[in-house]
């Protein structure tokens, strides 16, 4: 199959013999000349994938001319990489292509044109002379101006002296004037002046630079683990490991979890690398995207710093992937194909020589496992950089406060503490927890949740009236009374950050109150607006989501509030414990970043569970214990491996015979596999699509892949299973 790059011809596919003696030779990404159209003109294109079936008449196929000899140009590699996401993650090979060459059409190059005179000062004179003698005005008009400005832009010479493209070619055919054509491109960095600040590293910080410098030196490339507190300096340790790169002629790849974080990571780059450096997000216009691209692939930029599609920039010469805040689980694509940017990041590093760098301060249980195990170098950055304390941390039972009567959102601290910061002028972030809320239903007076007697995990309430577990189907009614302490506040919560803006403005008229969820961050700049805004101290509180709580540094905030804790807390999946340690912890995170101490207060109505704990005392050991024992026990990854089959149809009935037939077909000779399903997720039907799932559990990634293969090979030739859509989703980040 061969796809021809440069005629951007991403949608369709050409089929070609391959030569018995190109076979050994002939993968994905190799670049080969071709016959293409009724004269056989030789043309370029690649590899995108081999197979036995003859898509029409194999009489009328045609062969490969040869394979291109010489340097392996950037397309090859990701479309070689394109190959292995598609085997690795299940997907068509379309579907892979696009998602790592996302620039299907050419957007128009922006160019500058520019005039110069080719003659000499006493040439352009008589010159100039004879046109007045010969009337040739508006040539005259040109050469005059061209004598009091010897460089002029073009467009300004048509438009604005109204002076024709045919007399400038006369001009220039004739060795007056030469024209020089520059590209121009859309820079989408708009920085502020440039003041670089050399930080000098701690003890700490220079220990990493140095190993993982020194082990770039003699050619060892690795993937690294900096598991550094809050505040501990992760991102000048990564610029000092990227200069290093840059200063031997190579690329690097900054991945940022989400847009939000973009507006204070790029200033703090430019101010260490200047115009070396550009971003890659979705809110850039289409031309913005497609220049960044051609920077990237033409050396004008050092630097791309963006989230997940990054990833994908084509550096002909990439020297280090890092991921900062890799436990971030947006770095996991929802579409297909499913990947997950840290496993393409080092498999793209490892057949182009780079290396990886992952940071965080609550790393995720799949990477710390790996570590541990010596598969990645690990590195901890135990103390804050400029050597100021972690913040205090209270743990409020919600229970407790409704008990003494209090039946506001805000515990009776948290209210005392607001009031505090704002007579001494000081910030204060309140963040909701809400990602990821799946509608679990807990009692507020003792704080039982209602969960799966199989799975142990919470179960969801859905609009028929019934709660629901999201991987084995399990189902029980709805309860109207608590079943452990028979009380009736049993039940799903209910504020929001808007709900909580008009709490705060209420009850603390004089305070400055900004909101940053996904309503006011639609508009292209929403996220820098509001963030550069709460940096400036012209608000007084900070309410948010998620958004909020990852990597930003205002000195100014002493108070961190958690709104509820338990939300992320009950989800419904295996990731939530981790998912709430990490919220709480990075939430905890911005608070006393400055001079001043921090304070934080985690309301909850499960004080004594283990992520809660963990969390308050900033104990990321003691959480990883307790949670990897629960992966062994429960076989979750990391420990084991999950494979989630995605069905989809128009048709309830037929995607439920689909479902029961394809089941039928896993191997069940496989030992150590575990099948669980078919089950709803945790949406059953979008536009009227019904949905259904299968889990697949085993100890080897490996088999799992074998078993998504033997499903595509059953799939295909089995009429029932053409009207079902049909996706694989390897080590889900939710339940359905």
């Amino acid at each position: 199959m061969i796809v021809d790059i440069t005629n951007e011809k991403l949608d369709r596919t050409f089929q070609y013999r391959v030569p018995e003696e190109m076979e050994e030779r002939i993968v994905p990404g190799v670049e080969v000349e071709i016959p293409f159209g009724r004269g056989d003109r030789l043309i370029r294109g690649y590899v995108v994938e081999t197979t036995d079936r003859p898509a029409y008449d194999p009489v009328k196929i045609k062969s490969i001319k040869q394979i291109v000899p010489g340097r392996v140009p950037i397309e090859s590699r990701l479309i070689a990489l394109a190959a292995w996401m598609r085997e690795r993650y299940g997907s068509t090979m379309i579907q892979a292509l696009k998602t790592v060459i996302p620039i299907k059409k050419e957007i128009k190059a922006q160019k500058k044109r520019l005039i110069r005179l080719n003659l000499s000062a006493d040439q352009t004179q008589a010159y100039l002379d004879e046109l007045n003698r010969k009337h040739c005005t508006a040539r005259a008009r040109l050469v005059q101006e061209l004598i009091h400005q010897p460089e002029l832009n073009y467009e300004l010479v048509t438009k604005k002296l109204h002076i024709t493209p045919a007399v400038i070619k006369a001009l220039e055919e004739q060795g007056i004037l030469c024209i020089q054509t520059e590209q121009l491109y859309r820079n989408p960095v708009r920085p502020a002046e440039r003041q670089e600040k050399r930080v000098v590293l701690n003890d700490q910080q220079q220990a990493v630079v140095d190993q993982v410098t020194e082990d770039w030196g003699r050619g060892f490339r690795r993937t690294y683990l900096v598991h550094g507190v809050t505040g501990s300096g992760k991102t000048e340790v990564y610029m000092e490991i990227i200069a290093r790169v840059v200063a031997d002629g190579q690329q690097a790849i900054v991945l940022i979890p989400e847009i939000a974080l973009t507006f204070q990571t790029v200033l703090r780059f430019y101010q260490r690398f200047g115009d070396r450096i550009s971003i890659m997000n979705s809110r850039l216009s289409a031309g913005e995207r497609y220049d960044q691209f051609e920077r990237a692939k033409n050396k004008e930029i050092s630097v791309m710093i963006g989230p997940r599609s990054a990833l994908f920039t084509p550096f002909p010469n990439l020297g280090v992937v890092i991921i900062d805040e890799e436990h971030e689980l947006t770095y996991k694509s929802e579409n297909v194909p499913r990947y997950h940017a840290r496993d393409v990041a080092i498999h793209r590093a490892e057949t182009e020589g780079a290396m990886v760098v992952l940071g965080s301060a609550t790393p995720s249980v799949d990477s710390y496992y790996k570590a541990l195990r010596g598969e990645f170098g690990l590195f901890r950055l135990t103390d804050r950089a400029k050597k100021n304390a972690l913040p205090h941390v209270y743990v409020e039972d919600l229970r407790e406060e409704l008990r003494s009567g209090n039946r506001s959102i805000f515990s009776a601290r948290l209210q005392e503490l607001l009031q505090d910061r704002l007579l001494k002028k000081e910030q204060v972030m309140l963040f909701l927890n809400r990602r990821g809320y799946a509608g679990f239903v807990s009692c507020r007076s003792c704080g039982h949740v209602m969960k799966c007697p199989h799975c142990d995990v919470s179960l969801s309430m859905h609009n028929h009236g019934r709660l629901v577990c999201h991987y084995c189907g399990y189902e029980e009614p709805a309860v109207k009374k608590c079943p452990e302490c028979g009380s009736p506040y049993i039940g799903g919560f209910r504020a929001g950050t808007q709900q909580i803006e008009e709490l705060l403005k209420k009850q603390y008229p004089e305070a400055g109150v900004l909101r940053m969820d996904a309503d006011t961050t639609r508009n292209k700049d929403g996220h820098e607006k509001i963030l550069a805004a709460f940096a400036n101290r012209e608000a007084d509180i900070l309410i948010g989501t998620q958004m909020i709580v990852k990597g930003h540094d205002f000195p100014a905030v002493t108070l961190v509030g958690v709104i509820a804790a338990d939300l992320s807390l009950y989800t419904g999946d295996y990731l939530s414990s981790e998912r709430t340690f990490q919220l709480l912890t990075q939430a905890a995170g911005r608070a006393g970043r400055g001079d001043v101490p921090g304070e934080v207060v985690i309301q909850t109505y499960q004080p004594e569970h283990y992520a809660v704990v963990t969390a308050a005392a900033q104990n990321y050991e003691e959480f990883y214990q307790q949670e990897i024992l629960y992966r062994t026990i429960s076989g979750y990854p990391p420990a084991a491996h999950l494979l989630a089959v995605l069905l989809s149809g128009a048709d309830q009935e037929e995607l439920s015979q689909a479902a029961d037939v394809l089941i039928q077909q896993v191997p069940r000779d496989l030992e150590g596999l575990t099948v669980i399903g078919p089950a709803e997720p945790a949406v059953a039907r979008i536009n009227d699509i019904y949905k259904k799932v299968i889990y697949l559990k085993h100890k080897k990634y490996d088999t799992l892949t074998e078993v998504k293969d033997h499903l595509e090979r059953f799939a295909k030739e089995q009429p029932l299973l053409e009207k079902i859509n049909m996706q694989f989703d390897f080590n889900p980040m939710h339940a359905g």
